[in-house]
């Protein structure tokens, strides 16, 4: 059975990914414009007919700009619980508000889309409910855990099931320190509900890595307090010490702020 999987963006100007099969996929988050949503998709031979659903993380401007025009005017359901929809609907970047393409879940009750398993589970984040997803399909298991300032026991259990994981390395804590950030805000990138550095994520990876965990995307880079190869030196040095090979062990790879990543193909 085949998966795929490929980022369309990743930063904190917009996020959105591809998740499918050679016949449908759902998009999870909507954080840029749908014209570079369907240039994206086109460029790799999936044409929007093929998409049977989007999913929201949380409410925040970078991952619901297109979340409207998708829903409502496109006609594609939009998977989110009733909070964060909510939230989505007072966003002043929302202008085609959402009303009848919501479908209501609710966290950790799994719900289907087609051959699709999809699970919702709680991540500490600052907006007005958050979210990160496992999908299962066949005998894969996707993760995608972006926009938590730390991983709670309830994370953690989705996370570890992971055979691929698209997880949150959003700042080096050095560059945020000596950075040009108002205080206030470099508060908020720290607190319990903001955001992952690279050496937590790292921690995290390596004293939680198992076998079936065979990719990691490092996702939603801060252009100002992080760079990709700063991320994916902290995580493969980490890596490393525990005796884990990357190339070798499991595959790694940062994800791009501004452009698409190639189309990863899975197969089991």
């Amino acid at each position: 059975m085949l998966l795929q999987y490929m980022s369309l963006a990743s930063g904190s100007s917009g996020n959105c990914c591809y998740v499918g099969t050679d016949d449908y996929g759902i998009l999870i988050d909507a954080g840029i414009s749908a014209r570079n949503i369907k240039k994206a998709l086109k460029d790799n031979n999936i044409p929007m007919e093929k998409i049977v659903a989007l999913c929201i993380t949380h409410d925040h401007a970078d991952h619901i700009k297109a979340a409207g025009s998708l829903g409502e005017k496109m006609g594609i359901p939009v998977y989110t619980t009733a909070t964060i929809m909510a939230g989505m609907n007072r966003n002043y970047c929302m202008t085609d508000k959402i009303y009848s393409a919501h479908r209501e879940i609710v966290k950790e009750v799994p719900f289907m889309i087609r051959d699709f398993e999809l699970t919702a589970f709680e991540v500490p984040h600052d907006g007005s409910d958050n979210v990160g997803y496992r999908l299962r399909y066949g005998d894969h298991t996707f993760v995608l855990a972006t926009d938590m300032g730390h991983i709670t026991e309830t994370a953690a259990r989705y996370i570890t099931q992971a055979n691929y994981l698209v997880i949150e390395a959003n700042y080096d804590a050095t560059m945020l320190q000596n950075g040009p950030y108002p205080l206030h805000l470099k508060r908020r990138i720290v607190a319990p509900c903001g955001h992952m550095d690279n050496a937590e994520t790292a921690e995290f990876l390596a004293t939680h890595y198992t076998p079936a965990l065979t990719h990691i995307f490092l996702c939603h880079l801060s252009l100002d307090n992080n760079h990709p190869q700063l991320a994916y030196k902290t995580v493969e040095g980490r890596l490393y010490n525990e005796g884990i090979r990357v190339g070798k062990d499991v595959q790694l790879a940062t994800l791009a702020r501004n452009h698409p990543s190639e189309l990863y193909n899975f197969e089991k």
